[in-house]
């Protein structure tokens, strides 16, 4: 391995986030899902939730999401307790994000996504379960001043996990990683690794 390639792969390291996540529920179209790896990867996120509980995981070109999937962890759930279970153990906030026809939405601009925060989209249908509805710490909505109602999913994920880069880099949490040495030294080792 080249030096420069080496720094690479240290630089990254460095910057992963700890303690920002995605979760998705029952997302199908292929394409969605590798769009959202690929996003989730682009701004340090290394683990991603997935909860597979009416559809199945769908069939990944390893073309397409070939470069994402290697660098992201895919934690598979067939239950929504079962995730957020996990989650609440590691402190995460659970944000989902839908709409609510009482107006009882946050918006996506309001949220502190400096914490630990896990970002919960729904399928591209249907959108987020009841049932992960009601157990969600929080709902909220990006906003939007045009005629349609709503963003592709994996449009959606984009545009929240760049807030989210964005509120943690002006409060320089891509310039310190929350990992210890130790971990980040595991984690430069897998990657160097695969």
């Amino acid at each position: 391995m080249t030096e420069k390639r080496l720094l690479k792969f240290k630089n990254v390291v460095s910057k992963r986030q700890k303690y920002l996540t995605v979760v998705f529920e029952n997302v199908h179209d292929p394409h969605n899902v590798s769009a959202i790896l690929r996003t989730a990867e682009s701004v340090g996120i290394d683990r991603v939730y997935m909860i597979y509980n009416e559809e199945k995981f769908p069939k990944i070109s390893r073309i397409s999401s070939a470069s994402a999937k290697k660098w992201v962890e895919l934690i598979k759930f067939t239950s929504v307790d079962e995730c957020f279970k996990e989650l609440k153990k590691q402190k995460y906030k659970i944000y989902s994000t839908h709409m609510e026809e009482d107006g009882m939405n946050a918006s996506l601009f309001d949220l502190d996504l400096t914490k630990r925060v896990a970002l919960v989209f729904g399928n591209e249908h249907r959108g987020v379960s009841d049932e992960l509805k009601k157990k969600a710490d929080k709902n909220f909505l990006i906003p939007m001043v045009g005629m349609v109602q709503s963003l592709n999913v994996s449009v959606s994920v984009a545009v929240c996990l760049y807030e989210a880069m964005r509120q943690r880099t002006v409060k320089g949490m891509y310039d310190k990683s929350s990992y210890t040495k130790k971990e980040l030294k595991q984690k430069l080792d897998g990657y160097l690794n695969r």
